[in-house]
């Protein structure tokens, strides 16, 4: 309904309201920047995990492993994130190409393990020892895991006929992910005694690599698990980056940060200045704080960006009942109201730290909208569109591959 950049930021924008909408930002900036930083943080354990096999050496945990599990700075996940600003820098088109040859690799080396690993039902046998409770608190710590597949809406403006390929992108991006989570957990719980995955990422170690070598006593799997997770994390830093970066192209675009985030290079129509503020500050993230810490922030600031955007979905339908619209959420208003709910009781779930730190967050971000966004606001600066979004979405200069880029 909305093909533009900015993802849940434009949807919460077009119907809760430019205040709500700049709330929201930040949890997305929570949900993309901490991301690839928790992310990055275990790109240096692969890292090592293959450098060890195939050249006898690692890097030291002073400069590979994150603070308070061992190091003082994660060089690795800094040099990770530098390296997919500069390709995201370069170009749109070729940070799609070098991304979907690495898709491919690292869906092979998922089916891989699961097909190497050995089965052992004795492992199921008391499957939920914590009940829901316990379930409901490990899915809210390992929620950030999901980030990604919602990076597609960001590229509203990017893509193809985005009315029909975004809803189709994100509903198979979403089946597959979910379908290779499940695959992945029950061969990996089947490999070995719950209680292991605790001491194995206590100790720093590329968890499914260990497993594949314990199971099979060979060197040769874990070898090739250990490349193409080198390979994985890598795209994944790419691609939730470039979410990050369309996200505020999209809020400097509405006057709400500094207009430097929607500087887009004539040469090579992407925002360079943007990219790379963006990745400095991620790879100082990912370098500098503890792994835990960003872990429980970015599900957070995910779980509240999906609350509104269910909000939106209602919102929405209240709002411009006659809308043109190519996709419409089954079952409505259940799907919406469960989804939020849902979202809810998993940000409940959280330690009191994440909340308290999250707090802290959007005490920040009302500071910025009050002392910053509210003045330079596109908004409130176009007086003949009270109540609306502004004329923000006409020509961008992002590189595209649509003939004529959609307007709201």
């Amino acid at each position: 309904m909305l093909p533009v950049a900015g993802s849940t930021y434009s949807y919460a924008y077009a119907s809760l309201g430019e205040g709500a909408a700049y709330l929201v930002a930040w949890c997305l900036i929570l949900e993309y920047g901490v991301a690839v930083s928790t992310v990055a943080v275990s790109w240096a354990q692969y890292l090592n995990e293959l450098t060890d096999a195939l050249f006898g050496f690692t890097l030291p945990d002073a400069i590979s492993q994150p603070p308070g599990a061992g190091g003082y700075v994660n060089v690795p996940a800094l040099v990770v994130v530098l390296l997919c600003s500069l390709l995201l820098a370069r170009g749109t088109r070729e940070s799609a190409a070098v991304n979907a040859v690495m898709v491919a690799v690292k869906i092979g080396v998922l089916v891989v393990f699961v097909a190497l690993t050995a089965f052992r039902a004795e492992n199921f046998s008391d499957f939920a020892p914590h009940g829901i409770a316990g379930i409901g608190v490990a899915a809210s710590g390992v929620f950030f895991s999901y980030v990604g597949f919602d990076t597609v809406a960001t590229a509203g403006e990017e893509v193809r006929n985005p009315r029909r390929t975004i809803p189709l992108a994100l509903l198979l991006t979403l089946g597959a992910v979910t379908l290779l989570y499940i695959l992945v957990s029950v061969a990996a719980v089947g490999a070995q005694p719950t209680g292991r995955f605790g001491e194995q990422a206590d100790a720093g170690e590329a968890v499914l690599a260990q497993i594949l070598r314990d199971v099979t006593g060979a060197g040769w799997p874990a070898v090739l698990l250990s490349a193409g997770a080198v390979v994985s994390i890598f795209s994944v830093v790419l691609v939730t980056l470039f979410g990050q970066t369309r996200i505020l192209f999209s809020m400097a675009r509405d006057g709400l940060v500094p207009q430097v985030f929607r500087r887009v290079d004539r040469k090579r129509h992407t925002p360079v200045h943007n990219t790379w503020i963006v990745g400095v500050l991620v790879g100082g993230l990912a370098a500098l704080v503890p792994l835990q810490y960003l872990a429980d922030l970015t599900s957070m600031g995910t779980l509240v960006a999906f609350v509104a955007v269910a909000a939106a979905v209602v919102v929405l339908r209240r709002i411009a009942p006659d809308a043109p619209r190519s996709y419409w959420v089954p079952l409505y208003p259940v799907v919406p109201v469960l989804a939020a709910g849902s979202c809810l009781y998993l940000a409940y779930l959280l330690p009191g730290i994440t909340w308290t730190l999250f707090g802290a967050w959007l005490l920040l971000a009302a500071a910025l909208y009050l002392g910053f966004g509210r003045r330079h606001s596109a908004l409130r600066a176009d007086e003949g569109r009270k109540g609306a979004a502004p004329a923000r979405h006409a020509e961008t200069g992002l590189e595209t591959a649509a003939a004529d880029r959609p307007r709201v």
